[in-house]
């Protein structure tokens, strides 16, 4: 296939080394110029992922129309925040019935959107799918073994995702339930922000134990009243994504939890993580979803 990542951070560059050695023609899109310049010249992202060599088959490019030109199936690899933009973006140059792969996990602060239904108003013509799971970049990239689900609600659409991505280290599930796995993504990564605030107070292990457990509870509790189903928040994007980023060191919610805990800001913590730490938006939305579905526990 002819794919196309917008976003060249970690898990973008992860999923265009996994995909190009699927044998996938690849073109990777961010809008800053000096990390095209970069990846151009070093083939890999020497900041935020180095040491993942790219194949030299990848290209890259800051111009969005050439990068989506002929294009059959789009990765949406931006952060959580900035979707709405880079979909808007877009738009105009996706042609109907193309496929985009939403990659991202988090939810709109101001509408409390999920995040395909944000790319749903914005590109209407395409068909979406999401993908998630326990699945960090740094581990992705070195070929580590991994297991993801893609959600969609047309079986045809996610079987094709699946075998778009599926290698012998990337393991690919299907289900219908395309809410309880955004809704796991999202929410997991607000209590990894906890877990790690605990651990920078020094709370121990019992605590993040309780944190973690609890947190199952209240994701399962909120994603069912939402729509989702029971059985999708104890899979691959329910507590396995929640075990990894409670407790990886790849982990930047739990990192800049950490920080945080230890007196920092949020944005203090963010800027030293130097990623988007997508917990710390979806926060204010999983407690206003929280209120507005009546989940209290």
């Amino acid at each position: 296939m002819k794919i196309c990542v917008l976003g060249a951070g970690s898990w973008g560059i992860a999923l265009t080394k996994l995909l190009a050695t699927n044998n996938h023609e690849l073109t990777v899109w961010s809008i800053d110029p000096e990390e095209i310049s970069m990846l151009k010249e070093f083939g890999q992202h020497t900041l935020k992922l180095p040491g993942v060599m790219l194949p030299g088959t990848v290209e890259y490019t800051t111009d969005i129309e050439i990068a989506l030109k002929d294009k059959d199936l789009i990765v949406m690899a931006v952060p959580s925040p900035f979707v709405r933009r880079a979909a808007k973006k877009a738009s105009e140059f996706i042609e109907t019935d193309k496929i985009i792969v939403n990659v991202a996990k988090g939810i709109e602060e101001d509408s409390l959107k999920r995040l395909s239904e944000v790319i749903a108003e914005e590109i209407p013509q395409a068909r979406i799918a999401v993908l998630s799971g326990p699945s960090h970049a740094e581990e992705v990239g070195k070929c580590l073994p991994t297991t993801v689900v893609v959600g969609a609600a047309d079986k045809g659409l996610a079987k094709t995702v699946q075998d778009t991505f599926m290698s012998d280290f990337f393991r690919v599930y299907t289900s219908p339930d395309v809410i309880g796995i955004e809704l796991g993504g999202a929410i997991k990564n607000v209590i990894a922000l906890a877990a790690g605030i605990a651990d920078g107070l020094g709370c121990g292990d019992n605590t993040k134990a309780a944190l973690i457990t609890r947190g199952i509870h209240e994701m399962s509790n909120l994603g069912v009243a939402m729509g989702g189903k029971p059985e999708t928040f104890s899979g691959l994007s329910g507590t396995g994504d929640l075990i990894v980023t409670c407790a990886s060191q790849h982990s930047r919610n739990r990192r800049a939890g950490c920080l945080m805990g230890q007196g920092k800001t949020y944005q203090e913590a963010m800027d030293e993580v130097k990623m988007v730490v997508e917990g710390v938006y979806s926060a204010k939305a999983a407690l206003a979803l929280s209120n507005k579905y009546d989940v209290d526990d």
